[in-house]
């Protein structure tokens, strides 16, 4: 897509860079794309099943929501690069809607610059490497019922929309 929307092939709409007089895009989608796909690995092996691209209550899109056999509910950053990191400091917000949050970065971004109290995982296209365990700040209950059915309906919503393409799901 040429427009800068979203798309099923692009879950990712562009980034502007405010401080570049050209407005570049920030984020490279085939990165991010990369990423994702071995993030979602990764957690598939650490027993945790993820949704990408799940709006929160707040209105903010997390980019993985992934939640563990145990209910456990993780929300996983994805960032292609410094300036995706830099120009999108949303994931703060984040926080309220998880029992731990993490970034998840290619394996030769700059760890250093991300914060300390998250989690951190290296991905690539193929497989992904959880380095730095997230620390745990539990969800109260009423938030973990009402986001564990937000993610039990967007997960059918999105298995109905690929079986039957031409109905209309809002």
């Amino acid at each position: 897509m040429t427009d800068g929307s979203s798309s099923s092939t692009n879950p990712f709409p562009p980034v502007p860079n405010a401080d570049s007089a050209a407005a570049e895009v920030v984020r490279n989608y085939e990165r991010a794309r990369a990423i994702l796909r071995g993030t979602q690995r990764l957690l598939r092996t650490l027993d945790f099943e993820s949704l990408n691209e799940i709006t929160l209550g707040n209105g903010r899109r997390a980019d993985v929501l992934a939640i563990g056999r145990n209910g456990d509910i993780w929300i996983v950053e994805i960032k292609s690069s410094i300036a995706d990191f830099r120009a999108d400091q949303k994931w703060p917000e984040y926080r309220d809607y998880c029992d731990a949050l993490l970034f998840a970065v290619a394996p030769d971004f700059p760890a250093e610059i991300l914060p300390g109290d998250t989690g951190l995982i290296l991905a690539d296209a193929y497989a992904g490497d959880l380095v730095r365990p997230p620390p745990a700040h539990p969800l109260n209950a009423a938030r973990r019922k009402a986001l564990t059915l937000s993610i039990a309906r967007t997960a059918a919503m999105r298995l109905l929309s690929q079986n039957d393409p031409g109905l209309a799901i809002e």
